[in-house]
């Protein structure tokens, strides 16, 4: 099974997401597939990407990650600025969200370095705190959805919460990923 490890947001900034995204949407004329915009139930923060899991691998992440939560305090991170991954022709366009916490970088790199003792790659990329609100399919769309980013780079919802640590399924769909929690940690 596909497996990742997240934090959750809350309905406030979901919604928020949610109205971001529908206001995003009406100002980019783009074709209607040339953008697959993530449902605001299934966005969240996305801390490491595991992909094929063995069943037997998913009780030692769910060990790890409760560990590494039970060393952690929960903490606030502001979600804001919008922006996107691909350069001037954008594939990702995404929120951040706590770009600057260090709790939230030091709860990643614990996660990191935990997973890796036990035989999980480090990720090469940087840790980039994001919240994905669209993966873009179309090269012209990206160039449109790339100058749009730029217009919302002071954009804010606020703050929100980080107090618990999740490993999820992903189940790919021909309707999208359907993600199940397989263990909720909670941090200090």
């Amino acid at each position: 099974m596909r497996c990742f490890i997240a934090i959750d947001i809350d309905d406030t900034i979901r919604a928020g997401l949610s109205d971001l995204q529908q206001r995003l949407a009406g100002q980019v004329d783009v074709r209607k597939g040339d953008v697959k915009w993530v449902s605001p139930e299934a966005i969240h923060l996305t801390l490491k990407f595991l992909g094929e899991t063995r069943d037997e691998q998913v009780v030692e992440v769910c060990r790890i990650v409760a560990d590494v939560a039970g060393r952690h305090k929960g903490f606030d991170l502001d979600v804001e600025s919008v922006g996107c991954f691909g350069g001037r022709s954008a594939r990702v366009l995404w929120v951040g969200a706590g770009l600057d916490c260090d709790a939230l970088l030091q709860l990643q790199e614990d996660l990191e370095l935990q997973l890796e003792q036990v035989g999980w790659p480090r990720e090469q990329r940087k840790f980039s705190a994001h919240l994905t609100l669209c993966r873009i399919r179309n090269a012209g769309a990206g160039v449109k959805i790339a100058k749009l980013a730029g217009q919302y780079k002071d954009f804010s919802l606020g703050a929100m919460s980080a107090d618990s640590v999740s490993v999820y399924r992903s189940e790919l769909t021909p309707k999208g990923p359907i993600y199940t929690v397989l263990g909720n940690y909670k941090l200090l």
